[in-house]
């Protein structure tokens, strides 16, 4: 399988054909739908019940909080015992802790309720995802096959980004501020369980420490640590935007373009995504994550400034463009930076990451929002990026491949010619 894959040139095509692909992504699809209706759900639903951004920004901090917290040790569990066994009781507590969010937040109780359940909400979000991309890892490791199939991962989750908060804000918009959660619910349901059902395609179950996959955890790798922060900075540009694109359009009576305006973002993302998996690169991942992340501070720096919609959309364009690069790479890199016996959990601390960047920065917007105008919340993207960056920057040297993958190739061979590797390896 490896070997026909490595003669075969890279793109969606070959990767689409990938024996029992299909049976994954389809289900995949379904359930990840929700993880991006989640937080503005909880955010439009609350705000309408509570008439505060500040609030509603906690409670979704909330629930992103405890999803970042717990989601990599969901990881690390579906690492040892097989994705069904973590997937199938995460779907159920999840579905019934948005149900209680819900009644709660629609019979105006207090704020210590509605974050009470918002943490075993947060904390049981299937991470539909992570697994995919585990799937994937154990299909194509060490083929040039692999960043193609990280880019189409991208476009995926950037797509159900652009349909699922222009889903949930119509339906709570135009049908029930509760609309949007219950949809998700329902989703993560038929999605999770239907995904759960796909045990073929399961990745190795490492229950125990041997030889070949040494129990490790993820977060003892450097590397993962670096991406973690570079990750939790891109969490802030969707959090930031979230909420700041809700305050600026209902600040102008304009409440429905929320969506579109979002949707524009998140299709630039998606875009740029579509065209990274395209692309045979010849720049180590390490340096394009460097380019590509020092472009989406610099994107984000006019949107605190910017007042027209036309514009805003303009803009926000260009900074979902600048996402997708960074997005790709991160995830990338983990296939040559952590063995698969944690691959997993790994992938589960950069989603979380995103989500923790993304509660906190909801919460940083709303909080500013409420205080000095809808337009101040875009400026926790730019805070949060440039912050990033200084890490990445200043760390990058951690984001060199182990020693063993140097030598055999994986992900790094599959963009990078091996003179291209020396001369990184040098200058480490």
């Amino acid at each position: 399988m490896a070997s026909a894959v490595k003669d075969s040139r890279p793109g969606y095509g070959q990767l689409l054909r990938t024996p029992s692909a299909w049976t994954f992504l389809l289900p995949g699809f379904l359930a990840r739908q929700p993880f991006a209706m989640l937080t503005i759900g909880i955010v439009l639903l609350v705000q309408s019940t509570t008439g505060s951004y500040g609030t509603a920004g906690a409670v979704s901090a909330a629930t992103g909080v405890s999803m970042a917290l717990f989601a990599p040790q969901g990881g690390k569990l579906a690492d040892r015992f097989g994705q069904r066994a973590v997937l199938i009781p995460g779907v159920l507590v999840h579905v019934a802790g948005v149900s209680a969010l819900i009644v709660l937040a629609l019979a105006h109780a207090p704020l210590w309720a509605l974050l009470a359940v918002a943490v075993p909400t947060g904390a049981s979000t299937p991470q539909v995802g992570p697994m995919v991309r585990a799937r994937w890892a154990a299909k194509l490791g060490g083929t040039p096959l692999m960043p193609t199939a990280a880019a189409f991962e991208s476009v995926t989750d950037e797509f159900t980004f652009v349909v699922g908060p222009v889903l949930a804000t119509a339906l709570c918009t135009g049908i029930h501020p509760a609309a949007g959660l219950i949809a998700e619910a329902v989703l993560t349901l038929a999605g999770g369980l239907l995904f759960a059902s796909q045990r073929r395609t399961q990745p190795p179950v490492h229950r125990g420490q041997s030889d070949a996959h040494p129990r490790v955890s993820a977060l003892s790798i450097p590397g993962v640590r670096v991406l973690i922060v570079a990750f939790l900075g891109i969490g802030s540009v969707f959090g930031g935007m979230q909420v700041s694109l809700t305050a600026l359009t209902e600040s102008i009576g304009q409440p429905g373009i929320n969506g579109v305006l979002y949707g524009i973002f998140a299709g630039g993302n998606m875009l740029a995504g579509i065209v990274c998996g395209t692309l045979a690169w010849k720049v180590g991942p390490r340096r394009r994550l460097l380019v590509a992340y020092g472009l989406l501070a610099l994107a984000t720096t006019p949107l605190w400034a910017v007042t027209a919609l036309p514009l805003l959309g303009a803009v926000g364009l260009v900074v979902g463009l600048c996402i997708a690069p960074a997005l790709i790479t991160g995830y990338t890199l983990v296939e040559s930076l952590v063995p698969a016996a944690a691959r997993t959990e790994a992938f589960t601390w950069l989603t979380g990451a995103v989500a923790l960047g993304q509660a906190a920065a909801a919460t940083s917007a709303g909080q500013l929002a409420d205080r000095f105008g809808p337009s101040s919340g875009f400026l926790v993207p730019l805070a949060g990026t440039a912050l990033a960056l200084v890490v990445l920057l200043s760390l990058r040297a951690h984001l060199m491949p182990r020693p063993s993958k140097v030598v055999t190739g994986s992900a790094e061979a599959a963009g990078t010619p091996a003179d291209e590797r020396e001369r990184e390896l040098s200058h480490a």
